[in-house]
């Protein structure tokens, strides 16, 4: 909800606007705010024309208070005959031209993750040469501190806050953001739960790098050879497959996507 999105915006004409068309569906701020899957004080700053909602709000925002998304933008309600003059339409494209559908990566929104992850990797690093030294270096720990490291980097300093508004209208279960790709068959992605998932995300990642040498150096004291080998893979595939995936769906289906 940043206001430089709506810059062309009479926030004040607009939160009086919103407000209006709430209370004549007799829907209270709360009801409206779950709804769009916020918090109710979100749409209070609306209202009380402290910031304005984000493009990717437009239409559900609209759709639910029962007008267009031209009415909202104009923060004003048009008779059906009523055509606008060139300059109503060019006042209307400018602002929604100067909304900006580029949505903020994890550095620039939520940089507490990403000094965790510098941390984490540097203990990461020591903990593996620490293994080194003791001779537990395994298959599965490299794997598993590589994933850990690699979509570590990913979640807590390259990935979309936000998705789409796209994500919000229909049901989608894969993501897909340049060379990452992430396939969750079952499970719709939208807003509602796009925050929990990468919450669960980055903590998957920091837990890999930091736990499993852990791990991997109590499997060398308990199992010799080939049975340290097979439990080795074993629990590395139980990490890297049921830490990250079974946390996903479990928050992914608790917050689903609510009928309004």
């Amino acid at each position: 909800m940043e206001e430089k999105q709506m810059a062309h915006i009479d926030k004040r004409a607009f939160g009086t606007f919103v407000a209006m068309l709430r209370k004549e569906k007799g829907i209270t701020q709360k009801e409206l705010a779950q709804r769009l899957f916020l918090s109710d004080k979100a749409v209070s700053k609306w209202e009380t024309a402290a910031s304005v909602p984000s493009i990717d709000l437009l239409i559900p925002l609209a759709d639910l208070l029962g007008v267009t998304v031209t009415e909202l933008l104009m923060c004003r309600r048009m008779e059906q005959d009523n055509a606008l003059s060139a300059a109503q339409v060019e006042q209307v494209v400018k602002t929604a031209v100067s909304y900006s559908d580029k949505q903020p990566r994890a550095y620039q929104k939520n940089r507490k993750w990403g000094l965790i992850y510098l941390l984490s990797l540097l203990i990461a690093c020591l903990e593996l040469w620490l293994s080194y030294r003791a001779g537990s270096i395994t298959v599965g720990l490299s794997v598993s501190m590589g994933l850990g490291a690699t979509f570590g980097l990913y979640f807590c300093f390259f990935v979309k806050e936000k998705l789409p508004a796209f994500y919000d209208e229909t049901e989608v279960c894969v993501y897909t953001d340049g060379i990452f790709e992430m396939n969750l068959p079952g499970l719709s992605l939208h807003n509602g739960n796009w925050g929990k998932i990468l919450q669960a995300g980055r903590i998957w990642s920091v837990t890999m790098m930091l736990a499993y040498p852990i791990i991997s150096y109590i499997e060398t004291l308990l199992f010799p050879g080939i049975l340290r080998d097979i439990i080795d893979l074993f629990f590395a595939l139980l990490f890297v497959l049921g830490g990250f995936f079974l946390p996903v769906y479990i928050l992914g289906n608790r917050y689903k996507k609510r009928k309004s």
